[in-house]
């Protein structure tokens, strides 16, 4: 069986923010009529974010809109939704975002086996002269390929 990997959205403004030092796969508390919504791709992860509440994961600010045909089953779009992830990963989660100042930011949603999951990040806050140093470094590889090809 081969892992079907269907992405539905990314966040491309979280790694233009932060310093990604880590990534973990993290499946989704949802309800039924989220799920057909997302296979319609109408989810926004652009302001989201993720943290501990009762020593469980939960993410905030993601935009899941209503399903068209949903009528009275339609959740609240912005909700919080919990996150599974092993006790382990939890654990080691919380010590890291506690002590050194980490922030938890999903990187994209995608369905996997049928399933939904969200890749997240353990990442840090650029400063803009960091964002700015980013951009350079892009653009100088940008033209050296560039310079490649025409050789």
């Amino acid at each position: 069986m081969s892992d079907a990997i269907k992405i539905v959205a990314k966040n491309r403004k979280a790694r233009h923010d932060y310093f990604i030092d880590d990534t973990y796969e993290c499946g989704l508390v949802l309800t039924g009529t989220e799920v057909k919504s997302l296979r319609q791709g109408k989810v926004n992860l652009k302001e989201s974010f993720a943290d501990f509440r009762h020593g469980e994961l939960w993410v905030y600010q993601m935009n899941i809109a209503p399903y068209e045909q949903g009528n009275i089953y339609n959740q609240d779009p912005l909700r919080v939704r919990k996150l599974l992830l092993h006790k382990r990963e939890l654990r080691r989660l919380i010590g890291l975002k506690q002590r050194d100042g980490y922030t938890l930011v999903p990187l994209s949603l995608y369905f996997k086996n049928g399933r939904v999951k969200l890749e997240l990040a353990l990442a840090k806050g650029k400063k803009l002269y960091d964002k700015r140093h980013s951009i350079a470094e892009r653009d100088a590889n940008r033209r050296i390929q560039k310079s490649i090809h025409r050789v």
